[in-house]
């Protein structure tokens, strides 16, 4: 049975299936974020960390707007906010959640939802959705991570265009540059999309699944060669440490892929 929860403008909805949806609620602002917001949505994805049941995140907004960034007004309570808690910051822990995140993205997503969307693993957009960078028109000091996460993405000089024009990057445009994953033609759709690459990873061994994610992320904030040898270490590490046991069930694993869903633990 599914099991739903609201808090407050932040809902999650955790399914049977092992899928969480955690959706930014606030539909007439265009799902603007107050600091009580940036705080529930931080709880959230730390505790959808801590469930078990949980194997895959997907995060969208409400209506036709993903995110459109702070409620300017009430900026001061978040600008002036402690910016160096790690506990109330969405993005760290969004960043610090070992399982996939899928962002489904409809609509807006506008400086601080761009960073939201930037901490996903994953992206679908809706074809109308444009990221802004806002950050230069209205004097507002990135700390999301956007000054250095989209020059890694997208290449130095079409982030300094994004982030100094404050002109919007399109979901096609972002597509080609390797940010968007998918496009498809509506909120709806997306949300669809999302959910079929959703099942599709859980239906891979979930252990190595949090592995892969980690060595990924973790390997993308090093040159290549200390990467390598971040994959080497880590391959080192877990096969060292298989037992007899856990070699039997990987190879009952893949016996049985073709013919029953066996189970995701080794």
């Amino acid at each position: 049975m599914d099991q739903s929860v609201c808090e407050d403008l932040i809902q999650v909805k955790k399914e049977s299936s092992g899928i969480a949806i955690i959706t930014i609620n606030r539909p007439k602002s265009l799902n603007s974020l107050t600091r009580a917001m940036m705080v529930d949505l931080a709880r959230a994805f730390k505790e959808m960390d801590a469930d078990e049941s949980v194997q895959v995140v997907i995060f969208t907004g409400a209506g036709r707007s993903f995110c459109s960034g702070v409620d300017l007004t009430a900026a001061e309570s978040v600008f002036k906010g402690d910016v160096k808690d790690p506990e109330t910051d969405p993005v760290i822990q969004m960043e610090r959640l070992r399982k996939p995140i899928i962002g489904a993205i409809n609509g807006f997503a506008i400086t601080a939802g761009f960073e939201l969307a930037l901490a996903c693993d994953i992206l679908v957009a809706s074809r109308g959705a444009k990221f802004m960078d806002t950050h230069a028109r209205f004097g507002i000091f990135p700390s999301w991570g956007l000054s250095q996460k989209l020059s890694r993405i997208i290449g130095a000089n079409k982030a300094r265009e994004v982030s100094l024009t404050s002109l919007p990057l399109t979901a096609d445009v972002a597509e080609k540059l390797g940010f968007v994953n998918h496009i498809v033609e509506g909120g709806e759709e997306a949300f669809k999309k999302a959910r079929e690459i959703a099942m599709a990873i859980i239906k891979n061994e979930q252990g190595m699944v949090l592995r892969i994610k980690s060595v990924i992320n973790d390997g993308l904030k090093l040159d290549l060669g200390h990467a390598l040898t971040l994959e080497k270490e880590r391959a080192h590490a877990y096969y060292s440490g298989m037992t007899k046991e856990q070699f039997k069930k990987m190879q009952e694993f893949i016996a049985g892929r073709g013919s029953k869903k066996p189970s995701s633990k080794l």
